[in-house]
């Protein structure tokens, strides 16, 4: 029963991501015509060919990159892949249904590209952190991947401007410099959702006042430690350096303590991303 649960509350929010997402493309992209790099970005490119709506080819497009996927790629795509590949579409049809006549909400090209980088970004963090994703252009980098040998990153990165660049075939130069720039900064903002509100700082501590720092740690903090035997190069002589790992709020409490308990600390800072820690009950 706790694992259908937790199944459940997993499609939610991956349902709630893909919303978040439909919603970014629907109202920020899709009236500016903004090609930002995804597959959702192409198939406006592609409307101003083909008399259908953008939730339509987007589900063609999506559709058709899964069976390519499977045939040349393999089984790599999970449920929630196909899952959210679906889903884009449909929640974008219904928004076209619900607003027939809508237009941007900034009327502004740029302020709709801003709003979709950080509208998106929410979405396709939380899909990331749940190992989903909105398929599209994920498949085609393991296209290239597999066959080009090229890594994923890159891959994502020459797909993405690749569409974005396919808006020069329809639109003025403003829409494609914004396509551009608006693919570019995507990559940026994203990491910064995915990665930045949950970074630790790894504080290296080499003190004459360890055993103060090591009590502050433990029992201020309340966070742990570990020490090492480390000797200086120049004299050989041997120090203690003390590693702990904080967040924000420790490492400017750690970092005041150092500097009123010694002021001659020699003291290095490391961001730490993930941290994968089992604790032995």
């Amino acid at each position: 029963m706790k694992k259908q649960v937790k199944i459940i509350k997993e499609f939610l929010m991956i349902t709630l991501a893909t919303a978040i997402v439909a919603a970014a493309v629907f109202f920020f992209l899709m009236p500016s015509h903004l090609a930002v790099g995804s597959i959702s970005g192409f198939s406006i490119v592609v409307g101003n060919f083909i008399s259908l709506p953008i939730s339509v080819i987007t589900m063609i497009f999506n559709v058709g990159l899964l069976i390519l996927g499977f045939l040349l790629v393999g089984r790599e795509f999970g449920g929630k892949t196909v899952y959210t590949s679906v889903l884009l579409p449909l929640l974008i049809g219904i928004l076209e249904k619900i607003f027939p006549n809508h237009t941007s909400l900034t009327q502004d090209p740029f302020l709709d590209m801003i709003c979709y980088l950080f509208t998106v970004s929410v979405g396709l963090a939380i899909l990331f952190n749940r190992n989903a994703s909105s398929g599209g252009l994920d498949i085609i980098a393991k296209l290239m991947n597999k066959y080009f040998h090229m890594d994923l990153g890159n891959s994502m990165a020459i797909a993405g401007m690749a569409v974005a660049l396919s808006s020069a075939l329809v639109y003025d130069g403003k829409t494609v410099i914004l396509s551009v720039l608006g693919t570019y900064l995507n990559g940026i903002v994203l990491d910064h959702f995915i990665f930045g509100f949950d970074n630790k700082k790894r504080v290296c501590i080499v003190s004459d006042k360890e055993e103060e720092i090591r009590n502050f740690i433990l029992h201020t903090l309340h966070s742990g430690a570990t020490i090492y035997e480390a000797y200086g190069a120049y004299g050989l002589q041997p120090k203690r350096e003390i590693i702990t790992i904080v967040d924000k709020q420790e490492y400017k409490s750690l970092m005041n303590f150092i500097e009123k308990t010694d002021g001659n600390a020699f003291v290095t800072v490391y961001t730490v991303h993930k941290i994968i820690y089992r604790p032995k009950i």
